[in-house]
């Protein structure tokens, strides 16, 4: 639970520091949405250091999470509700991610 809670914050990290950037080129924000932006992606990018084991499997299952997080987003923030479709693709993600990350192992 704390890695899944870890990926959600690393997902917002990562979010934030892209959709300001956005903001301002697409939405005639100020040009100072850039300086949280920077501090976003460079906690982003500090978060990941956080993350259990730095490797693939840890990175590829992120990555489901990220999407759940990018619709949560769409809904909470965009003001968009995700369609059953979307709903079905998170689903599938996240499936994914948990069997990249509890599917059982080799040794080797």
């Amino acid at each position: 639970m704390k890695t899944f809670a870890l990926f959600i914050v690393t997902a917002l990290a990562e979010i934030i520091g892209c959709y300001l950037p956005w903001m301002w080129l697409r939405k005639g924000g100020s040009v100072w949405l850039l300086l949280p932006a920077a501090a976003s992606l460079a906690l982003f990018a500090w978060l990941l250091t956080l993350h259990p084991t730095a490797s693939g499997r840890v990175y590829a299952a992120y990555g489901g999470v990220y999407i759940g997080t990018a619709l949560m987003w769409l809904w909470l923030v965009d003001g968009i509700r995700p369609s059953r479709w979307d709903l079905l693709g998170v689903t599938l993600c996240l499936v994914g991610m948990a069997v990249i990350m509890f599917g059982p192992r080799s040794a080797g």
